[in-house]
């Protein structure tokens, strides 16, 4: 998963956009970049690490001009090299940046098209810059060999042939030297994008971004969602052009944007975050009182922090107490996305400190946004027993993850699920809970429509394994779990240090 956003301005962007990259770091810890147009030019720093860690003043000084795009980044396979941080940048035709969020079904058959017949080398084993050059390629084939202007029936043209050839789970911002800004999403909008605007001088300005979080933060207001299978282009003088480039599309989401990757104060889809994980809790509580009539719950407790609002609802609606019982370290990165098991191990004993007072003698209840590998819950129920509680009951937010995300999240190879091929009773048992409870598949999928009647099917693939793009098969699930367990992610964070790129200094190109 990761966070992307585009700017046009009336004025230098690279605040605007390092701030909202800080806003979107949730998405991504890994790396980040910002890429930035001056007339001709095009300056660009990425590196890994966190933003703030990433952009110094005298690489912000260096990132001049009034159209610009960033990223922040997670990887959901393969190398984290600094070589991989993105946006991308290819200089023919006219010289192209790209900066995505998602994960590309037919990568592999689009890198071996891109060598044979578009006759392209690609440098990394990112899909994103897969995605550029198709992009890039398509442009080509629209201009032919006579045309040295691009116009936006081009562009258009262009996109629809992007759309023609990937497959997959995608939200991207791109942009054209001496064109503009360009925005589009998948078929199937899983993944989430965008669209706002300000006034500053009396001139309007334009953003995409991955959350509307980091438009409010600007002071941008939300004026859409880029639709599923639709672009847009905002040309250098303002004009905003839309179009839907693939008539196949259909709208399901990701539900997890709502379980646990985006923030509650966002808005995807014209849904609010917030309230989805509010009625979540209801939901949760209901099965609760159904399957439990007789429960002897002393204390309703989250693991912070995005289970917090699940949570509350649900010891509102079961009438207990809500205490926080947790101390979370805010300099720990989120644990569901850091590479490796003794790393995740490690980091959940920095990241959170048991308050005894608040589970001492008390049957308390644990509420999570979700159970993916187990490791964390396993340690908090460990760490509650420790704290005094007298029982340890457990309820995820979200019903059993069993099976891979393949469109951008960073959700492990199924052998590393612990509810994959196992019952609740069996979970129960690993975690060391007294009682475990998920919610039910059909009720989450509920809260979500609640906010949107127009939207009735999400991509809940990985509790269900049902993947809505149609073209996954057990062969390009067997490779993931060959590039997503974590021997092969060690193996790729050897390779890191031998990497060659001069990353230094924002570099003009």
């Amino acid at each position: 998963m990761c966070g992307v956003v585009g700017i046009l301005g009336s004025n230098h962007v690279n605040q605007d956009i390092y701030d909202a990259l800080t806003v979107l770091q949730h998405r991504g810890q890994d790396a980040a970049g910002i890429l930035t147009f001056e007339a001709n030019r095009v300056n660009l720093r990425k590196d890994n690490g966190l933003v703030k860690d990433v952009f110094q003043k005298r690489h912000m000084t260096r990132l001049t001009g009034h159209l610009g795009i960033g990223h922040c980044r997670y990887p959901t396979a393969g190398s984290s090299s600094p070589a991989e941080a993105q946006p991308f940048y290819v200089n023919s035709p006219f010289g192209i940046a790209l900066a995505h969020n998602g994960n590309l079904t037919n990568a592999n058959a689009l890198r071996d098209q891109l060598f044979q017949d578009d006759l392209r080398h690609l440098n990394t084993t990112s899909d994103s810059e897969i995605l550029l050059n198709v992009l890039a390629h398509e442009i080509y084939k629209v201009l032919g060999d006579d045309k040295y202007e691009l116009s936006i029936d081009d562009l258009f043209k262009a996109l629809e042939g992007v759309y023609k050839r990937v497959s997959g789970g995608f939200a991207v911002v791109a942009s054209i030297v001496g064109f503009g800004l360009i925005a589009f999403r998948d078929k199937n909008a899983i993944r989430p994008l965008v669209y706002g605007e300000r006034t500053v001088g009396g001139e309007k300005e334009h953003m995409f971004a991955s959350e509307s979080v980091a438009l409010d933060t600007l002071d941008f207001d939300l004026v859409r969602d880029v639709e599923a299978g639709e672009a847009m282009i905002v040309t250098l003088d303002g004009q905003v052009h839309r179009k839907v480039c693939d008539e196949t599309r259909k709208y399901s989401p990701c539900i997890f944007e709502h379980v646990y990757l985006a923030r509650p104060d966002s808005m995807i889809d014209g849904i609010s975050v917030y309230k989805t994980r509010l009625r979540m809790g209801e939901m949760l509580a209901k099965k609760i009182e159904k399957e439990w009539p007789d429960y002897d719950i002393d204390v309703v407790i989250p693991i912070p922090d995005t289970s917090r609002t699940s949570a509350l609802q649900l010891a509102n609606e079961l009438d207990l107490p809500y205490r926080e019982g947790f101390i979370k370290n805010r300099y720990i990165g989120r644990t569901f996305i850091m590479p490796g098991q003794a790393e995740r191990k490690k980091s959940v004993k920095q990241k959170l400190n048991a308050i005894d007072l608040e589970f001492r003698g008390k049957n308390v209840l644990l509420v999570d946004d979700s159970i993916v590998r187990g490791t964390t819950s396993q340690q908090i129920v460990e760490m509650a027993r420790k704290a005094g509680a007298a029982k340890v009951y457990f309820a995820s937010a979200a019903p059993p993850v069993r099976h891979p995300n393949v469109y951008g999240i960073d959700m492990p190879s199924a052998s590393e699920l612990v509810a994959s091929g196992k019952t609740d009773e069996e979970v129960c048992e690993i975690i060391g809970a007294d009682k475990l409870f998920y919610q039910n598949l059909d009720d989450l999928i509920a809260c979500a429509v609640a906010g949107n009647e127009a939207i009735q099917e999400y991509d809940t693939s990985c509790f269900n394994r049902h993947y809505v793009t149609g073209d996954v098969s057990e062969e390009y699930l067997d490779g993931l779990e060959s590039q997503r367990n974590d021997s092969a992610k060690q193996e790729s964070a050897n390779r890191r240090d031998i990497t060659v790129v001069n990353v230094d200094e924002a570099a003009t190109l």
